[in-house]
């Protein structure tokens, strides 16, 4: 989705021929449907006789015209006049005929059937009420960018991965639906489940980072806590899956650029997380804007029709991210809007969301019969399907009272979510005492940087329909923490996000001298990840760095909080600053989740889901790489290199290794493991190499709280493959649990790996095991080192 279309403005300029939209009442057409019919239901929510009997009688009943208005998408931005500005506009004209869109009219008129971002009860209630007045009263479906809360507002997606907390998501995704229903909105662009491995890419805060496995496990969540056990519940929502397929690796990181990989990476990396929203019920999926190998996602029947349909069985309806319909006339593969809707929806795409491309062109393509009825037919029996499923028909309103403000009783929820999402990356080492927790007996604690007091900024991108002062801020959080203690909070912002005026470094490094220890709020405004937020430059931007410098040249101890939507380079921090925890954008509950753990209250227990760099260099970065004919191995990459060492893959001015890798995070207690034993030495190929094969290897380990104080550790399980046809990696992830142990407590953790985690992609595109050769590590990180191996055998 583009934030423009909060706005109701995107100027664009259009080379198109010109087109003549033909307005037809009927066409009957008996060429067959391009689009095929999947080969098992994945919903039992969507496919059922009731609902089926339901869409076939309303069918038969449906004008053409009533047809083709299920099957686009606009805002409330077409029901005012045209100004000058829509002239350029792709959001209430038509980029070709420049003819102007009148939403209220088309609601009236039955010839809507979803909107986008008209939010509140007022608002849903108005079109509402004028689709239900249409001739057959068909709901529209009202959607919105509801992606890390609604009202109240938890940490963003890549945050909210880092608790490794599936339940948690699924509690936190519910409470944003029972929120957001309250004002009409029914259908949630979101989870995005992008696998995303370069730090440059904005989006990267929308995802659960680079892992596929863990990847798929929160995208199991988030459909539960949105679909509920139950569409029809006044408090469900329809889940969009997003961004389908393979957004997240758009070349150089750059926003809507386009994507190239091998069939063997895309299945194995990239679309296990949208196949597992699926298999959990998923009701739509979007398209995304790239291209894929060539083929742009909105027109590539291999992603829309062969896998998603056939393969998996999806039985919802896919809508098109915002005017990408229009927009493959940019990736140059449609001369027109004719054969820009044409493929669209051949390939699969059953919603023109914002391109005016559906309503204009569908009549004519039928007319010269380059699209079938049936094919209309099935696009808008999948749209007719979620509604029905969705209980539209029977509570077509807002659910209940509006919520206008965060709730308090959401208010532990999302604290715990933040809580859980901070990662302490560093604490003391090399000799140096730990200064996390914070002790309550600091008097006077320093708190500077532009991020300190900003409620605007906790939201992240994406924040929802925030309320800006339920908002608590660090400044909020902190200085009622030290008011109970009996101390004092010097404050202050020391710079910008963005700016190279030091005007505020005097006051800055004053109150720091002045005080016992200081927090530093430092890292990107909101702005600057999410969509369109692609960065060069991963550094602190701004001046923030040198203010940094300058604060650590007082020699008091400094704990740096890093806000940001992505990983950032961290080097000269984590050589000159003592403590350093990553808190991503948390929300609405910032200030206290922060108070919680900087003082102990809370133990941190975060951990990245995806790798910080060194260098911006060193980007895509990820731990589960591929092997190369000439590994790094046991070579001292702090060095430069010196004769043979040279010809390794290395870079010569940096270590190949992330600063802090995947899996990464600290807390305060320590953890030890042993005893990492598999179940059998030995499996045969003929009982592992079948799909439903389940608990083939059962792996068990101990973990112990070597420490003085309570903690959670996330304890991993990693799997090598050696031998296979295909090179495999040189680590994955294939299994986690969140394990609370008290000082000396140990635990026996027990993992099962069946065909999913033992199987891979073979040169034919196919799932299978081989008889390979596997090793297992179990530890707190991606950087394990307790092991066992096992075989399968021919």
């Amino acid at each position: 989705m583009n934030p423009q279309s909060r706005s109701g403005l995107r100027p664009r300029s259009l080379i198109l021929s010109s087109a003549i939209a033909v307005a037809v009442a009927g066409v009957a057409c008996a060429a067959p449907a391009e689009v095929g019919q999947p080969v098992r239901p994945s919903n039992p929510q969507l496919v059922t006789p009731q609902i089926e009997r339901k869409v076939d009688a309303l069918l038969a009943k449906m004008t053409l015209a009533e047809k083709i208005g299920q099957l686009v998408q606009y805002n409330d931005q077409g029901s005012s006049a045209p100004t000058a500005a829509d002239a350029d506009s792709a959001i209430a004209v038509n980029p070709e005929t420049r003819d102007h869109v009148d939403a209220l009219e088309l609601a009236r008129k039955g010839e809507l059937g979803s909107m986008l971002n008209v939010i509140g009860a007022a608002k849903t209630r108005r079109f509402q009420e004028a689709a239900m007045h249409s001739r057959l009263g068909i709901p529209i479906l009202f959607g919105a960018d509801v992606i890390h809360g609604y009202r109240t507002i938890y940490p963003v997606p890549l945050g909210l991965s880092a608790s490794w907390d599936p339940q948690l998501v699924q509690d936190v995704s519910r409470m944003s639906a029972s929120e957001a229903t309250t004002a009409g909105v029914k259908w949630f662009y979101s989870p995005m489940v992008d696998i995303s491995r370069d730090a440059r890419w904005g989006r990267s805060t929308e995802g659960a980072g680079e892992d596929a496995y863990l990847g798929s496990a929160m995208a199991r969540a988030y459909i539960r806590g949105y679909q509920g056990t139950d569409l029809s519940n006044p408090e469900s929502v329809a889940a969009s899956v997003k961004h389908f397929a393979a957004y997240g690796a758009a070349e150089a990181g750059r926003e809507y650029n386009t994507t190239d990989m091998s069939d063997i990476r895309l299945r194995q990396d990239y679309l296990p997380p949208y196949k597992a929203a699926v298999e959990a019920g998923a009701a739509t999926m979007m398209s995304s804007f790239n291209a894929l190998n060539g083929v742009p996602a909105t027109a590539n029947p291999y992603l829309m029709t062969d896998i998603l349909r056939k393969e998996w069985g999806f039985d919802g309806f896919v809508v098109s991210d915002y005017t990408a319909v229009m927009e493959l006339t940019h990736h140059g593969i449609a001369l027109d809007a004719a054969t820009a809707t044409e493929k669209a929806l051949k390939a699969g795409v059953e919603v023109d969301m914002m391109s005016h491309f559906y309503d204009t062109q569908i009549p004519t393509l039928l007319k010269q019969d380059r699209l079938s009825m049936a094919t209309v037919d099935e696009a808008v029996r999948r749209v007719l399907r979620v509604k029905f499923a969705l209980g539209l028909f029977e509570h077509p309103y807002a659910r209940g009272t509006e919520v206008t403000r965060a709730v308090d009783a959401h208010r532990p929820l999302a604290r715990r979510a933040a809580e859980e999402s901070f990662v302490l990356l560093k604490n003391g080492g090399d000799g140096k005492a730990p200064v996390l927790p914070l002790s309550a007996s600091v008097k006077k604690l320093a708190l500077i940087g532009p991020l300190a007091d900003d409620a605007s900024e906790m939201q992240g991108a994406w924040g929802g329909a925030q309320h800006l002062p339920d908002v608590v801020t660090l400044r909020g959080g902190l200085a009622a923490r030290m008011k109970q203690l009996g101390g004092e909070l010097l404050y202050a912002k020391g710079t910008d996000v963005q700016t190279d005026s030091e005007a505020g470094f005097a006051a800055a490094k004053q109150a720091a001298e002045q005080a016992d220890v200081v927090v530093m709020a430092l890292g990107e405004s909101s702005s600057m990840s999410g969509e369109a937020g692609s960065r060069a430059h991963l550094d602190l931007p701004g001046n923030q760095q040198k203010l940094l410098a300058q604060i650590v040249a007082t020699g008091k101890p400094v704990v740096l909080l890093v806000f940001s939507g992505r990983p950032l380079v961290l080097d000269w921090a984590d050589q000159h600053v003592p403590a350093i925890m990553e808190t991503w954008f948390p929300g609405t509950e910032a200030g206290n989740a922060v108070a919680d753990v900087l003082f102990g209250d809370v133990a941190p227990s975060g951990k990245l889901t995806m790798s910080f760099p060194r260098a911006v260099g060193q980007e895509p970065l990820y731990y589960n790489q591929f092997p190369t004919g000439r590994p790094a191995g046991d070579a001292d990459l702090s060095k430069p290199p010196a004769g043979d060492t040279r010809f390794i893959s290395r870079y010569i001015d940096v270590p190949n290794s992330a600063l802090y890798p995947f899996g990464w995070g600290l807390t305060y207690t320590t953890f030890a493991y042993s005893g990492v034993h598999v179940s059998r030495a030995r499996v045969p190929l003929a009982e592992a190499n079948r799909p439903g094969a389940k608990d083939l290897v059962t792996v068990t380990a101990t973990v112990r709280n070597t420490g003085k104080r309570a903690g959670t550790e996330v304890v991993q399980l990693y799997v090598r493959n050696l031998g296979a046809s295909v090179e495999q990696p040189v680590r994955s992830l294939q299994g986690f649990q969140r394990v609370a142990l008290k000082p000396g407590e140990s635990k026996q953790v027990t993992f099962h790996l069946g065909f999913p985690e033992l199987s891979f992609w073979n040169v034919k595109s196919q799932q299978v095991v081989e008889p390979t050769h596997y090793t297992v590590w179990v530890g707190g990180s991606s950087l394990a080192t307790q092991q066992a191996d096992f075989d399968v055998t021919p």
